[in-house]
């Protein structure tokens, strides 16, 4: 028993160890610095968050943030699972795992490059439409500027689900696979249809798979900055307007006091999110059982 333990905190220990230095003492910086003023480092008690919760820029970012993962994350776990389901009975499932991968492993400004080919004013996009339009004599040119409307949330949307699909669906095939075959033989056996498989037999054994696809989905929508800053700037079209955007604008004008309450309060939420999903997830477990 003491030799277990012994292995256990050596395994650990190095471990604990960088994320209390690298995570853990820095976040407690930030949230004494949330609490201090910017210039001198005096105490302010709540200032800080009263700003924030009263800034424009926060509460569009704050919104903005929330539409955007409530809208994709449903959109990537059903698109990954339709498209799993889909793969699982074909061969060759490994070349098409290379192929779903293959936009993970392309650089940010290499898709920046594409969108802007395919959505700006002259894009591929408008002139595919314009050709269209001209044959069949439905309308005349198009030259509409996705990312300066409303549209580019849409872009961004399909940008994030493009990128984040091909992890989703070797996460959903991986599940799909550790179920027994036996299983499946005898509900069809027993006159079970495709659908009813699914419904009963497949999405029940697929609980901690989704578990596992919604908190690195949650994750990786907060990383879609990189796209929409490289596209459309510091400041772009107010439905792209995301909490990163400000983070970055607080950085580059040194208001560190606010950048820290803000921080605080989306590392709050984040953990959260976590604590519920997981919650959830061994209520779920401890029911079955």
């Amino acid at each position: 028993m003491r030799k277990k333990k012994k292995f256990f905190y050596l395994f650990t220990g190095p471990g604990f160890v960088g994320i209390l230095i690298f995570v853990l003492l820095p976040f407690g910086d930030v949230v004494k610095r949330s609490f201090t003023g910017a210039v001198t480092g005096h105490f302010t008690g709540m200032k800080n968050y009263q700003i924030i919760f009263t800034n424009q820029a926060f509460v569009l970012a704050v919104k903005n943030t929330i539409g955007f993962t409530l809208v994709c994350i449903p959109l990537l776990v059903l698109a990954g699972f339709v498209t799993a389901v889909l793969l699982n009975g074909l061969g060759g499932r490994g070349r098409m795992k290379s192929v779903y991968l293959f936009p993970l492993a392309m650089p940010t400004a290499t898709i920046v490059m594409v969108w802007k080919m395919i959505f700006y004013r002259q894009g591929f996009l408008n002139l595919f439409l314009t050709e269209m339009g001209l044959r069949t004599g439905l309308w005349g040119e198009v030259h509409r500027d996705y990312l300066g409307t409303e549209a580019a949330f849409w872009v961004l949307v399909g940008s994030y689900v493009w990128k984040n699909l091909g992890y989703t669906v070797i996460l959903w095939l991986a599940g799909l696979k550790g179920i027994p075959a036996a299983l499946l033989e005898a509900a069809t056996v027993d006159g079970a249809g495709k659908w009813q498989k699914i419904r009963y037999m497949i999405l029940p054994s697929l609980k901690g798979s989704l578990y596992t696809i919604v908190i690195l989905s949650f994750l990786n929508s907060f990383k879609i900055y990189r796209e929409a800053y490289l596209t459309a700037g510091a400041y772009p079209h107010k439905s792209i307007y995301l909490m990163q955007h400000l983070f970055n604008n607080w950085f580059v004008n040194l208001e560190l006091d606010k950048m820290a309450a803000a921080a605080v309060c989306t590392g709050g939420v984040l953990m959260a999110v976590i604590f519920i999903l997981q919650r959830l997830w061994d209520r779920n477990e401890w029911d079955e059982k």
